[in-house]
């Protein structure tokens, strides 16, 4: 819809009940997948921001501006991507997620462009909360089949293993990631296909 509607090459939905719990809804190519994908194995990003702050961030050139994550932008440089803008999905003072849109080329939406997001937001918002009505104490999304199976079988591994929280578990497969130079969908794969142990993970 976005894609259509605005100067955008691709655009992506993500779900998220906080920072480590984090679904992708929708992803229109290949690239935003993989924007997606870095944003996760990092835990930074315009997606991250977007759903903490509770405020769009609009980013017209990623490579020319100063941002509040540095390593993102660098895993992008060889990526097709100009500009990238992130929208939260909110309702009231709680946010759902965020909708982040990219383009090729480097360039602001305009006052207009950026009324049409927000239009999309506020549909995409309520549709969400239309699919969470009859949910009660946690997301409706967690339980569907998950885009990340393989990084939450993987969490889980390194739970049994060393005994410590999820969220220390996903901290050292991001740990892990970054010092390899890999996704951290990669390492859960291989964790889970037993091409890497726990062991192997293990901070010195």
């Amino acid at each position: 819809m976005c894609v259509d509607l605005l100067p955008v090459d691709g655009a992506s939905i993500s779900l998220m009940a906080d920072a480590d719990i984090r679904e992708t809804l929708y992803a229109s190519d290949e690239v935003v997948t993989r924007i997606d994908a870095v944003q996760f194995s990092l835990g930074e990003g315009p997606c991250f921001e977007a759903f903490q702050t509770h405020r769009p961030v609009l980013v017209a050139d990623l490579h020319a501006a100063s941002t509040a994550w540095p390593i993102f932008a660098t895993e992008m440089i060889n990526e097709p991507v100009g500009a990238i803008f992130a929208f939260p999905l909110i309702s009231g003072a709680i946010s759902l997620g965020a909708l982040d849109l990219y383009r090729e080329q480097p360039g602001w939406l305009s006052a207009a462009e950026v009324a049409i997001a927000l239009q999309t937001v506020d549909i995409v918002t309520l549709a969400v909360l239309e699919m969470q009505m009859n949910v009660v104490d946690q997301p409706w999304w967690i339980d569907l089949p998950s885009s990340r199976g393989q990084v939450h079988q993987a969490t889980g591994m390194l739970i049994a293993e060393f005994g410590i929280s999820a969220a220390h578990a996903l901290a050292r497969l991001r740990g892990y990631s970054f010092t390899t130079g890999r996704l951290v969908d990669e390492v859960a794969d291989d964790l889970v296909a037993r091409r890497l142990t726990p062991a192997d993970l293990e901070q010195p």
